[in-house]
């Protein structure tokens, strides 16, 4: 208890203090996530919009592909795209291996599925008719898509949070596509691996509770839009 006590000591320390380091370490966690997000959920509604509203052959091979990857263990996306962008891999040449973008890219691919497999499920469960219902009014397919995206918003968001808790949670994937860079590359769940295994526990527990603090201040915004949005 005293070594977590001191830990949570040491948090608003770093907090109050504005450590510097701390402070570039949080500020590239929550860039770095909410910018995969942000590309998870483009792609993550699209796909569940494309799968929910059409009927093509492998139809369902493709919800089956979308479920599997909401439970893709982070260490094989790593792999994958580390080996993609590795100096002899397909996209060496744009030597991003080992930067934040190249962290963008493995939590974008860990996101995508867990938004589209609970965006989908959202939109199954809206009247089937519903599509024709908006276009019989006279609205464009865009319109269309959009009115559904409204109806749907509420569970839309929810999947928004699952993404978010995916991607600022992660750990394998950053690390063996990020590498752990001080000042470049390294945020905070690979910081915290980093410090426990060099037996700075304290050090560990703080940027634990700074990042729990920065997970739930992210959350709690989306939960009030959410919410905000239920009670109209």
């Amino acid at each position: 208890m005293d070594l977590i006590w001191e830990g949570i000591k040491r948090a608003l320390h770093l907090l109050l203090t504005l450590d510097r380091e701390v402070l570039g370490i949080t500020i590239l966690s929550l860039r770095v996530s909410l910018l995969a997000t942000f590309i998870s959920l483009v792609a993550g509604i699209g796909a569940a919009l494309l799968l929910a509203l059409n009927r093509f052959p492998g139809r369902r091979l493709a919800i089956a592909l979308v479920n599997t990857g909401m439970g893709f263990p982070p260490v094989v996306v790593g792999l994958v795209v580390t080996i993609v962008l590795w100096r002899n891999g397909p996209l060496g040449f744009l030597e991003l291996l080992y930067t934040p973008t190249a962290i963008v890219v493995a939590q974008a691919i860990i996101a995508t599925p867990i938004i589209a497999g609970v965006s989908l499920a959202a939109l199954q469960q809206l009247p089937a008719d519903l599509r024709l219902q908006i276009l019989a009014l006279g609205a464009s397919r865009a319109q269309m898509l959009w009115l559904i995206v409204r109806e749907a918003r509420l569970p839309l968001l929810a999947a928004v949070m699952a993404g978010f808790g995916g991607v600022i949670s992660e750990v394998g994937a950053a690390i063996m596509v990020g590498g752990n860079i001080k000042g470049y590359t390294r945020v905070l769940t690979t910081a915290t691996v980093m410090e426990t295994s060099k037996g700075n526990f304290d050090i560990a527990i703080a940027l634990s509770v700074i990042l729990l603090l920065l997970a739930f201040a992210v959350n709690a915004l989306l939960t009030h839009v959410q919410q905000r949005n239920r009670q109209r």
